[in-house]
């Protein structure tokens, strides 16, 4: 009953004139007048940003800002978070190619759109970060690699937030997004960046063939998820990291065994 009620009431708000109605405030001038309440409501950090708050000319403006150069160090062994965010789940792909987030049954090959794509990271492992409104919300390669594929799917997104998850229509699989695959040293590594409810919207940085670890490659215009799959059993995940902590770009996520 939660569940069909949630669903419901999302529906209510979740359509198109609504996206198109926020996103254009958030980027227009007026906008900038309620970062400070912003700032204040999610309690931001504002020592790492790359400007005074009061040079941004609009909320998205502030939303996507970046960083002072020398704020995120970036790993130098193993692969590294690609945002701030929290671990919500991570663990090892069921050899059906189903993983479970909040206690529920996702198909991989649902959310790559591909059963040949799903069937390599059967025996993978994944890791799920979701990014908050407060968080930074650029995406950053989490290892050096080559880009094989690059795609998008998806049209309309639910909240991918704890409420989301437990009660959404699989927003993780169902949710418009952008899946990027990797070759890398450490074998195949899918990076799949996940749109959130209203501002739909996730914008490329990088464009060339190759991703250098800590690189920016893509950014959110709102609260959103990255999924990480990692195809064999050679990965260990950082045993310092455990589900429901934060992390931070550049922090090591895990390790070749």
């Amino acid at each position: 009953m939660k569940k069909r009620l949630y669903q419901s009431m999302i529906e209510l708000g979740n359509g198109k004139a609504s996206s198109t109605v926020l996103k254009r405030f958030a980027q227009s001038a007026i906008s900038r007048k309620f970062i400070p309440g912003f700032i204040n409501a999610y309690n931001i950090e504002l020592g790492d940003i790359d400007r005074p708050n009061e040079q941004y000319t609009s909320l998205h403006d502030f939303f996507t800002r970046r960083l002072k150069m020398d704020a995120r160090p970036i790993a130098d062994v193993g692969l590294v978070s690609p945002v701030d965010g929290r671990l919500e789940i991570h663990g090892a792909i069921q050899n059906d190619s189903q993983f479970k987030v909040k206690d529920i049954e996702y198909s991989l090959a649902e959310l790559l759109g591909s059963e040949q794509m799903a069937a390599r990271y059967a025996n993978g492992q994944y890791a799920i970060l979701y990014l908050s409104p407060a968080d930074y919300h650029r995406i950053h390669s989490p290892v050096d690699g080559q880009v094989v594929k690059q795609y998008m799917l998806g049209e309309k997104s639910y909240p991918v937030n704890r409420l989301g998850l437990t009660y959404g229509k699989s927003p993780i699989s169902g949710n418009r997004r952008l899946i990027t695959e990797l070759e890398t040293p450490h074998g195949r590594v899918l990076v799949v960046k996940v749109g959130a409810m209203y501002v739909n919207s996730i914008e490329l940085t990088a464009f060339g063939s190759e991703w250098i670890k800590g690189q920016e490659v893509a950014y959110f215009s709102f609260g959103s998820t990255v999924a990480l799959f990692f195809e064999g059993g050679h990965l260990q995940f950082d045993t310092k990291i455990n589900d429901g902590d934060r992390v931070k770009v550049g922090e090591p996520l895990a390790y070749m065994v």
